[in-house]
């Protein structure tokens, strides 16, 4: 599995970020939480997605698909806001056609909210970021406690 190189919005130190770990990711300089952003396919959705202990946002997207470029930084901005408490996965469906037969992906962007390893919440079309987030925190709510909170 391959990692990226984030650079913190808070001090902007450029950081290892990996697809899968036992926690959220963080600063290495100022230890503040990392927007967790990664790429999973049909041979890592697994470890990535359905192991992870941080709630998992989906988006099966498409490189042709034109809504999907256009929800792409709501997304990134979503997963920025809720750093350290979501991670952001995004699945190309040309690159996952058992993954997108799996979870029966009809339309570009679809997204899915996984959390403990199994599908909490389930969109397909794009939305603002303020959109998106509200999805989020209404579909992940636990007791009282938002994942914003």
């Amino acid at each position: 599995m391959e990692s990226r190189i984030v650079a913190c919005p808070h001090c902007q130190k450029r950081n290892r970020v990996p697809a899968a770990a036992s926690g959220a990711p963080a600063c290495a300089a100022c230890h503040r939480p990392l927007p967790w952003i990664v790429d999973a396919g049909d041979d890592t959705f697994a470890q990535v997605v359905e192991r992870s202990r941080t709630p998992v946002l989906v988006d099966f997207w498409a490189p042709w698909c034109g809504p999907c470029r256009m929800v792409s930084p709501a997304l990134e901005r979503v997963a920025g806001d809720l750093a350290g408490k979501l991670k952001l996965t995004k699945v190309n469906i040309d690159d996952a056609p058992r993954l997108s037969a799996r979870f029966q992906v009809q339309a570009v962007p679809t997204l899915m909210l996984v959390k403990d390893g199994r599908v909490v919440a389930r969109q397909a079309g794009a939305a603002s970021a303020t959109a998106l987030r509200g999805w989020v925190d209404r579909n992940l709510t636990t007791n009282d406690n938002p994942v914003g909170a």
